[in-house]
């Protein structure tokens, strides 16, 4: 089922310029461990593209231009470098997945360098970005993901080293605003990537210290987008529905979104987002038997990819709760789906559901993580001197990929 978009506008859409890649609607899935796996981008690319839907936007052919930008999970460069097996994975992508974007951490200059050249050596992806977001203790502890910016030779040096190695591979960083108020980070960041060569920056709106707590602050995105003109800027944090994409746009006046946690259980959101941007089509509210199609089609895609339809089954258990949010089911039901381990019990338990709901009241409200206000954990005396950098180097590197 379909409802109409909402009264506001949608913004000029002006096509987002990744390097040689064209990003039109100017839409980007965020990288989310243990979540963008090939599996779920293909889910969200079919949305996007209209190969899938709820009968709102006629479907386009499957071979056709490809409608925002789909990112894989977080790709450890040392992991890469290495040739560790699951990273090896990751990096998977679908024949149809064009442009193929990874994004990569890392520590270590040097380290990053040679990962880069290595997926461009092999031609293993058309975009790399650099996340310099994530917040998780065994990042930061490491001086990786949000709390690197606020060394800023070492992340001058990650950035130019990244770029050198790039050749004609467009390269893009995503972050936050700083590790705490008071350690704001965003605008330096900004400015040190324009000087680098870096193609566009997304910036969510929160602080490390904030997780995923409280509001993302859209102000910041709009001041980074006056700090650097030069380049595309791109907003995230707080987008659970194609209106407030349209609003983030027209609040910030940013070059496009990024959607991280809006999509969990809600793959179709990219149709919505697509429908919007464009001025055309309606929001997908789907019935409970549709909402059911897609986890089922989900789990299989996840057995397919891994190779084992239990292992697929398994890994789909933690978007259960996300689908089904909003909708009247039965506590003991859902505790059920949540153990399943064949799709023979998923399509059993599912048949006990009342498929016949219709899209909740209220179902489009936040999803995932929404702890906040947490103490961030650093390496010794990371705070001291932000130009200081001597004690990380290559043993601060994780050695696994996907967060």
């Amino acid at each position: 089922m379909t409802a109409p978009l909402s009264t506001l506008a949608a913004p000029p859409a002006a096509p987002l310029a990744i390097g040689p890649h064209t990003v039109q609607p100017p839409v980007v899935l965020a990288p989310m461990a243990g979540i963008t796996n090939a599996p779920f981008r293909t889910l969200c690319r079919e949305f996007a593209e209209g190969v899938r839907g709820f009968g709102g936007r006629p479907p386009m052919d499957a071979a056709s231009d490809g409608k925002g930008l789909f990112v894989s999970e977080m790709i450890t460069t040392r992991a890469l470098v290495e040739r560790n097996e699951k990273t090896m994975q990751l990096i998977h992508f679908d024949a149809t997945e064009t442009p193929r974007s990874i994004q990569l951490y890392g520590v270590d200059p040097v380290t990053v360098g040679k990962a880069v050249r290595m997926i461009v050596d092999e031609d293993l992806a058309d975009h790399i970005d650099l996340n310099f977001g994530c917040p998780v203790p065994k990042v930061t502890r490491k001086g990786g993901g949000s709390a690197l910016p606020y060394k800023r030779p070492l992340l001058r040096a990650i950035l130019r080293e990244a770029v050198s190695n790039a050749g004609d591979l467009p390269v893009t960083m995503k972050m936050r605003k700083g590790i705490d108020d008071d350690h704001l980070t965003y605008l330096d960041a900004g400015r040190i990537a324009v000087e680098a060569g870096v193609t566009a920056i997304a910036l969510h709106g929160r602080t490390a210290a904030q997780h995923y707590g409280g509001t993302a602050d859209w102000d910041a995105i709009a001041r980074l987008k006056e700090h650097v003109p030069e380049i595309p800027v791109l907003g995230n944090g707080d987008i659970w529905s194609a209106d407030d994409a349209l609003r983030m746009v027209r609040e910030t006046g940013c070059d496009g979104v990024v959607v991280g946690r809006g999509c969990l259980g809600r793959p179709w959101l990219f149709g919505d987002l697509v429908a919007a941007f464009e001025g055309t089509g309606e929001t997908a509210r789907p019935t409970l038997r549709e909402v059911a199609g897609v986890m089922r089609r989900h789990a299989e895609l996840l057995g397919e990819w891994i190779g084992d339809e239990a292992r697929g089954v398994i890994d789909f258990r933690k978007h259960v709760a996300w689908y089904l949010k909003g909708f009247s089911v039965g506590s003991q039901l859902r505790k059920q789906l949540a153990i399943t381990s064949s799709l023979a019990e998923l399509d059993e338990l599912m048949a006990g559901l009342d498929l016949d709901q219709p899209w909740p009241d209220g179902a489009d409200g936040p999803r995932g993580r929404t702890s906040g206000n947490n103490r961030v954990v650093l390496p010794d005396g990371w705070l001291k001197d932000p130009y200081d950098h001597a004690g990380v180097g290559a043993d601060a590197e994780l050695d696994t990929s996907g967060g």
